[in-house]
């Protein structure tokens, strides 16, 4: 009777015999050996990554002195070390990569086993789509490279035309071997693929290093002595193009051609390095899917923030092209003129950048989702080089600031580049904060806003299974699982007969909101990041860094800060499209 009303009776339970008892004494005893023995092998395997991580690093650690002791001698003309000697060891660094991805895709093509896992998160296809944009001007670059140094092969090195061929066939090797594997969790041969992976980190870094270098003497503007002209500042050895000539007509046009095709190749090399690393976190990585949302790019109901800053991006590249023409003329009065002009310009940008954020974090109250959880180390990555990049930009803010206050923010070019410089720094204090809380968020997906009356399952269960027994004539003996009777819930609507089902959701206020303001934020800094890549040095144009701090302290301050600057802008624009998608 009992088993008839629906009550499920337990198992008769055994007699206790001497060999019952010395089964179950001996199925705890394996138990136990297994459990000491899956420990003892999670131990092993946790000792050889950390012996894996530690040789990768040593690598790594090795590669960067080494080059930057190469590239901080090649700068100065008082030492026997010359660029051709940075080259031939980047050329070096740049064979044993390329041949390190070449044996990679072929070994993973043929062992099924070696990768198991993906990492969706890793290597998105936008991302992998800006690489390729920037390895085909980083690649036009090279040949406008090999097409000026042709001119000089008669009185020069050889060296600096292997170097662009050998870097260009690198470029599409690398761009291939991340489009395909960004994403791969390798299973075997870690310790050989995380040695190789920093090898290709090392390397794009040193790619990196020597192109800043070069356009930063490039770039880098002596402040005028007698208030009538500048000139560039180039401090590496004499001896090359000034005692040779050119035997073609081109060279001063490719010259001039692959230094404006510099910024992408900066990008490109900080791109790569970027998925070599999360490639290296990933390496032996089990990776779990389950709360992973496509993401979808959608402008639809998202209008004023491209308009607005389409507005500023038009505006900003107007004034920034007035500036490079004034500039380079070197009349003292045009240029106070076109310097207050950039700085009004930038005043404007980043006060508006800064309300749009402190409306985006206003939003996120509203907006209450849950953080994502669970290790990631592509949102790990993304957050350390938005803070770090970051410190560059306020690294020269805050010596303007000293230098301006210090010698009394005289005239209205000083207490402009006052406020422009505590403007910025405010600015970037709220979009870290802004693209940071946004990137830890849970995305939107469209059923997460369903109609769902019961939260636990077993309480559906209990109610369907006192739903059948009340029906007459009826006799259902069994346990439904949970996930089954939710899974009918989401199918028997509880709209009545004949209305059409749900259709996608339009936009809230809050969703659309936080788009617009994205929107805006990314073509802002697009702004920010078109103006100093390409030639914008008010840093040096106007004078009072250089007369306060002298001008090779000033030179290095600015060098080394501005990269950080331009990557960063750069930075953000990739984390604000990612928070556009999640939103």
């Amino acid at each position: 009777m009992a088993d008839e009303e629906g009550y499920i009776s337990p198992p008769p339970t055994l007699p206790s015999t001497p060999c019952s008892i010395h089964l179950g004494v001996q199925a705890g005893s394996m138990r136990r050996g297994s459990d000491v023995l899956s420990t003892s092998r999670g131990t092993v395997r946790e000792r050889g990554r950390n012996r894996s991580w530690l040789l990768s690093s040593i690598i790594t650690v090795n590669v960067l002195i080494l080059g930057i002791a190469l590239v901080s001698g090649s700068v100065f003309n008082n030492v026997k070390i010359n660029a051709i000697n940075l080259q031939i060891f980047l050329i070096v660094l740049v064979i044993l990569t390329t041949a390190w991805m070449l044996y990679y895709t072929i070994y993973t093509s043929r062992e099924d086993h070696a990768v198991l896992y993906k990492d969706s998160h890793a290597g998105p296809v936008w991302l992998r789509g800006g690489l390729v944009l920037f390895g085909i001007c980083s690649l036009i670059m090279d040949v406008f490279k090999i097409a000026n140094y042709i001119g000089y092969l008669h009185c020069d090195s050889a060296v600096k035309i292997v170097f662009p061929v050998v870097q260009a066939v690198f470029i599409l090797v690398q761009t291939y071997f991340l489009w395909l594997h960004a994403k791969d969790c390798v299973q075997l041969q870690r310790n050989i693929t995380r040695c190789g992976l920093m090898l290709t980190l090392s390397t794009n870094l040193m790619l990196w290093m020597a192109a800043v270098t070069e356009e930063s003497l490039h770039q880098t503007v002596v402040p005028p002595e007698d208030g009538n002209s500048t000139h560039s500042y180039d401090i590496r050895a004499p001896g090359g193009y000034s005692s040779c000539n050119c035997s073609h007509s081109a060279c001063a046009v490719l010259e001039k051609a692959y230094y404006y095709l510099y910024p992408f190749n900066i990008e490109y090399s900080l791109f790569a390095s970027a998925m070599a690393y999360v490639m290296w976190k990933n390496v032996g990585r089990l990776v779990d899917e389950h709360n992973h949302h496509s993401l979808h790019f959608r402008l639809k109901d998202v209008l004023v923030g491209p308009a607005v800053g389409l507005v500023m991006l038009v505006a900003g590249l107007g004034t920034f092209v007035i500036y490079k023409v004034d500039v380079e003329k070197g009349d003292p009065g045009k240029r106070d003129t076109v310097l207050m002009i950039h700085y009004v310009m930038n005043t404007v940008a980043v006060t508006l950048m800064s309300v749009s954020t402190v409306a985006g974090c206003a939003i996120y109250r509203l907006d209450q989702r849950d953080h994502v959880s669970g290790k990631n180390p592509t949102r790990s990555l993304d957050v350390g080089l938005l803070i770090g990049a970051s410190i560059g930009q306020f690294t020269i803010c805050y010596f303007t600031i000293v230098a301006v206050v210090a010698t009394g923010a005289e005239g209205h070019l000083n207490a402009l580049n006052l406020a422009v410089s505590l403007l910025t720094v405010i600015q970037l204090c709220l979009q870290n904060i802004f693209i940071i809380e946004g990137l830890h968020r849970e995305p939107f997906h469209e059923d997460m806003h369903q109609a769902s009356v019961f939260t636990n399952p077993y309480v559906l269960q209990a109610q369907a299974h006192r739903d059948i027994h009340n029906l007459p004539g009826t006799f259902m003996e069994t346990k439904s699982s949970p996930a089954l009777t939710v899974h009918s819930m989401h199918v028997a609507p509880s709209a009545p007969s004949g209305s059409p089902l749900p259709q996608r959701h339009r936009l809230t206020w809050k969703r659309r909101a936080l788009k617009e303001i994205c929107a805006f934020l990314m073509l802002c800094n697009i702004l920010l990041w078109i103006m100093p890549a390409f030639g914008a040095r008010p840093q040096f144009d106007n004078t009072i860094g250089a007369e306060f701090y002298e001008f090779t302290m000033w030179a290095a301050v600015v060098n080394i800060g501005l990269p950080f600057g331009i990557f960063y802008r750069m930075h953000s624009v990739a984390s604000l499209f990612e928070v556009f998608l999640t939103s």
